[in-house]
């Protein structure tokens, strides 16, 4: 056998042992006679020593080995001698005397590093990714991808879902993002799509009386990248029947509940259950429908303070029917001229049109009614309504109030990712915390001024609360759905909802969005029409697996870094070179032609 036991799997135990290792050179250390390896495989490296006095043949190879080479040896597992143990290493305590050795394969220098914990660059590793996955940080969050999709799976079925695979290749229907289209050779002009979420599939799953579904489902969406967005991505697809929100939302607690404490112990869940959260009061508090709840830093709406001042950007924001709000950060009111400024350059390029800072300084009268405040906007606010303002938002000596004027959702953008970097740069976010909450009571619909219609906040499938249901004609934008999300930490990590389950009220939200009969039939038809027959009440959730993943992952920074092998934000493939152009000959096959 190539190799009779893991480099990663031996211990003490194994002492006395002949074993046979094979793996990649990781380190090679030659002390002038002794030549020391640290050899690699997927469980883990052991330090394997080739010395002459026990096998010159041996020897002689290790002096011809480099980093990277594929190694086999044969060996007797015994004590490092006292004082050279490792503590860093599960293998620290014995090496392997080596007897025999092969080369089973050279390497040439590899181009990204392996065994030196230095970051080669982004572009250079997905070209080499087959190399970048050798690195333990790489290989360990694979593993641990592995082991949460296990545990998914096997909760799962101890509860009596079932795991069904859906199609890839399906027809273009409208969920939000644009779809990957796949031109059909035996029928010329018509093309399939590849599925955004199996949404309606999984829905037809429960017409089809089998209650309990979910899929590890592959999805794809055509959508401008960031760092927790692919082109294609793995998320936990999960529906149920007979079931309301309530029930769905205590399944996933319980899920994610058990999954941290089984597969990632060290990490913290500060509140459990989890918190449920009305979207209305996230974007009160926290400017998102996604906050980090790891910190405070919670908002407050100070428009009716800021209309009482003299202060014209406060002035114009509110007359124009925007808002002014704002936070306060602890011990931040030294804060230099440049850090603001910085700041300020920091919301504007999140759409605000600038950033108003209040300094609550610390005041040698403790009995004192106000707080001294400096401002550069101090003369225009007056003392009074600045102490007001710092009131409202539980500011004390030290802090620093931060506000911004304008458009209600340009401000609470603003803020909120304002809010997410102080956080980040004065380490008020425990790393070793996973804060997770449910935002519910999401608004149907939300309304698109550039297209000048109504848009579904989530899907065109999700219901609203049943006493909504005359909302739904005479006032849209003020229906509220039995749509849910469940955040952590800043990262939305699932949304679902509870489905229309009859054709006439799912005909009802179509037309709210401006479908006409004929466009319905033909992008809904197969749909509604299911909902003729016998359809239950049901609901579901998707969640991602690669944002879970990395929130789990002690060294993940995006989700490119717990995928095999990820596009770039551009959208490319280094390694293979995709996309790339069609041969002519297969342009042909497809009936296409590519524009000059």
């Amino acid at each position: 056998m190539l190799k009779t036991i893991a480099c990663g799997y031996l211990r003490k135990e194994h002492i006395g042992k002949k074993v046979t290792l094979s793996g990649w050179v990781h380190k090679r250390r030659d002390h002038g006679g002794l030549i020391f390896v640290d050899l690699r495989d997927r469980e883990g490296i052991v330090q394997v020593v080739f010395n002459p006095d026990s096998s010159i043949d041996a020897h002689k190879i290790a002096l011809e080995l480099r980093n990277e080479w594929v190694l086999r040896v044969d060996g007797e597992v015994r004590s490092r001698p006292a004082g050279t143990e490792n503590p860093n290493l599960m293998t620290g305590d014995v090496e392997v005397l080596i007897s025999h050795g092969e080369v089973l394969n050279p390497s040439k220098p590899p181009p990204v590093y392996v065994s030196e914990e230095i970051e080669s660059d982004e572009l250079l590793r997905l070209r080499y990714r087959y190399l970048d996955l050798r690195r333990p940080k790489m290989r360990d969050n694979l593993i641990l991808r592995h082991r949460v999709v296990k545990f998914i799976r096997d909760f799962l079925d101890n509860l009596g879902f079932l795991d069904i695979e859906t199609p890839i290749l399906l027809k273009s229907t409208p969920e939000g993002a644009r779809d990957y289209l796949v031109p059909s050779r035996l029928q010329k002009g018509h093309f399939y799509a590849l599925p955004q979420s199996p949404q309606q599939l999984k829905q037809l799953l429960m017409v089809a009386g089998l209650e309990r579904y979910f899929q590890i489902a592959r999805c794809f969406r055509d959508e401008d990248l960031r760092a927790d967005r692919q082109p294609e991505f793995t998320q936990l697809d999960l529906e149920m029947s007979f079931v309301d929100e309530d029930d769905v939302l205590s399944l996933i607690d319980d899920l994610y509940t058990a999954l941290v404490s089984t597969i990632t112990p060290e990490k913290q869940i500060p509140t459990k259950p989890f918190p449920r959260i009305a979207y209305h009061d996230a974007m009160t508090i926290y400017g998102t429908d996604k906050p980090d709840l790891r910190f405070g830093l919670q908002m407050a709406d100070l428009s009716d303070i800021a209309e009482e001042t003299d202060f014209v950007v406060f002035r114009n924001a509110i007359t124009s029917g925007g808002i002014v709000k704002g936070f306060a950060a602890p011990d931040c009111s030294e804060y230099s001229r440049s850090q603001v400024e910085e700041l300020t350059e920091f919301v504007k390029t999140r759409g605000a049109l600038g950033l108003v800072t209040l300094g609550v300084e610390a005041d040698p009268d403790p009995n004192a009614t106000m707080y001294s405040i400096k401002s550069a906007a101090g003369r225009h606010i007056g003392l009074d309504k600045m102490n007001k303002m710092a009131q409202r938002l539980g500011a004390k000596p030290g802090d620093m109030v931060f506000i911004i004027a304008g458009n209600e959702k340009v401000t609470n953008l603003a803020l909120s990712q304002l809010r997410h970097e102080l956080g980040s740069r004065l380490a008020l976010a425990d790393p070793s915390v996973l804060s997770f909450a449910f935002i519910v009571d999401f608004p149907l619909f939300e309304w698109d001024s550039r297209e000048n219609r109504w848009n579904s906040v989530h899907h065109p499938f999700s219901a609203p609360k049943e006493d909504q249901w005359k909302l739904v004609t005479t006032s849209p934008g003020d229906a509220i759905s039995k749509c849910y999300d469940l955040v952590c930490n800043g990262n939305e990590l699932a949304s679902g909802s509870i489905r229309i389950h009859k054709r006439e009220l799912q005909e009802k939200i179509l037309r709210v969005l401006g479908y006409g009969d004929a466009e319905m039939e033909d992008q809904f038809g197969h749909l509604l029409e299911a909902l003729e027959y016998g359809a239950p009440p049901h609901g579901g959730i998707a969640s991602g697996i690669e944002r879970l993943v990395m929130l789990l992952s002690a060294n993940a920074k995006t989700i490119r870094d717990v995928m095999a092998f990820p596009k770039t934000q551009s959208g490319a493939d280094p390694l293979f070179g995709a996309p790339a152009p069609a041969r002519p000959e297969q342009l042909i096959e497809l009936h296409l032609k590519t524009l000059d």
